[in-house]
């Protein structure tokens, strides 16, 4: 038999995947579960999971459409009761109309919503801008779609919110989407109304596209945050990416949504389609529950109330300490603080790992959501309020033990 020789290996993997790294969070929380496997008493402040159980109403009414025989397929632009309970929400809280009809899809989580969202307007080449530091994802998917990202600095002396300034120096011809997550993961940082108006007039004088993650916008500690939707002339070139995750208690149950023009929804439900055919039936009834149920509304505002208790408990911990090694800025919102500890003049990795070590507390290294982030560390609130406040004091009685490194 002949031999055939393509000048490369058969066996080649897909290139594009070297230039994206694994997640760091779920590295991080597959190492601490290990060594809490392993009888380590370990508390755990790395990941962003509420500790909060689904509301029970919840899985009642999963159980009852899977007792109702909702175990097939659904329709995969999602169930019309579901899409009508987004739209709604989308009304009562960010102040956007949406058709349900046209102008909405069901995805499998807030990832699967940004994957549909970047297939659905992005072509190989164009330049993706994303703000550092930033949730990695935002840029490994748009790698993984062959996309470019131009990292935008969003540096702490600015608030970790990029300057209008920094957004247009960025641009170049092919420029084609700017990505916003606010609340943000990590910084709990969110703009102004006036602020994303602006960011509204340059995407519109540069013809771009605004993907915007909004899957923290319920949690807040002050005025709500305004939708990057929700500002004059905005919605025709905007992607709002949700979930009900983090606001419900719902991370496993992986349900989420795309809100868009009509033209955006169209290949993104054929991006849906050719990834997950649908979310399944039983959880989307689950979800559209959730979201019009009074009484699951107030549960979520005494989620939101308990993770006002904790940022309150670490704030006045840190008052009481008054470390100069860690220093701690109140978020705005989500349910994490991006604890500063560049006093120390060591890298986030090594921070991660001695405090893990010697203190026992899992954190994610800031370097992972991008370079503005060296220096920082990722703590979520997202535990119950002894590890909170447990885990803090651990972690401010660990810097004050270090010498400050000369470099």
């Amino acid at each position: 038999m002949p031999t055939w020789s393509f000048g490369k290996s058969m066996t080649s993997l897909n290139q594009q995947f070297d230039l994206i790294r694994q997640s760091a969070t779920v590295a991080m929380a597959d190492r601490i579960l290990a060594l809490k496997a392993s009888g380590q008493p370990i508390i755990g402040l790395q990941v962003g999971d509420p500790d909060f159980a689904t509301p029970p109403s919840v899985l009642d009414a999963a159980l009852r459409a899977m007792q109702g025989g909702l175990t097939h397929y659904g329709p995969s632009s999602g169930y019309p009761d579901l899409r009508q309970a987004i739209a709604a929400k989308l009304q009562r809280d960010e102040g956007v109309a949406y058709d349900p009809g046209s102008e909405i899809l069901v995805t499998h989580g807030g990832i699967h919503a940004y994957y549909t969202a970047m297939q659905a307007i992005l072509n190989p080449g164009d330049e993706v801008l994303v703000p550092d530091p930033s949730w990695a994802t935002h840029a490994n998917m748009a790698t993984m779609l062959r996309g470019q990202v131009v990292r935008v600095p969003a540096p702490a002396e600015h608030g970790f919110i990029p300057s209008l300034d920094a957004w247009e120096k960025a641009l170049t011809p092919k420029s084609r989407v700017i990505v916003l997550n606010y609340p943000s993961n990590p910084t709990g940082a969110y703009p102004t109304r006036e602020y994303l108006q602006a960011l509204q007039e340059l995407a519109r004088v540069h013809d771009l596209w605004i993907v915007s993650d909004e899957v923290y916008g319920s949690l807040h500690y002050g005025d709500r945050p305004t939708s990057a939707a929700a500002v004059a002339g905005a919605k025709d070139r905007t992607l709002i990416v949700n979930s009900l995750s983090k606001t419900y208690a719902m991370t496993g149950w992986r349900v989420g949504f795309l809100a868009a023009p009509a033209q955006v929804i169209g290949n993104a439900l054929k991006a849906g389609q050719n990834s997950i055919t649908c979310v399944a039936p039983f959880i989307q009834k689950a979800a559209a529950f959730a979201l019009s149920d009074p009484a699951i509304q107030q549960a979520t505002a005494d989620m939101r109330a308990a993770y006002g208790r904790r940022r309150a408990a670490v704030l006045r911990i840190a008052q009481d300490l008054g470390s100069t090694k860690v220093l701690v800025t109140p978020p705005q919102g989500a349910f994490y603080f991006f604890l500063d500890f560049r006093p120390l003049k060591r890298s986030s990795v090594e921070i991660c790992e001695r405090i893990l070590d010697e203190a026992q507390v899992g954190l994610v290294p800031g370097s992972a959501f991008g370079e503005q982030g060296e220096g920082f560390v990722r703590m979520t609130i997202a535990a119950s309020d002894e590890d909170v406040e447990a885990g803090f004091r651990k972690i401010v009685e660990w810097a004050e033990r270090q010498s400050v490194e000369v470099r």
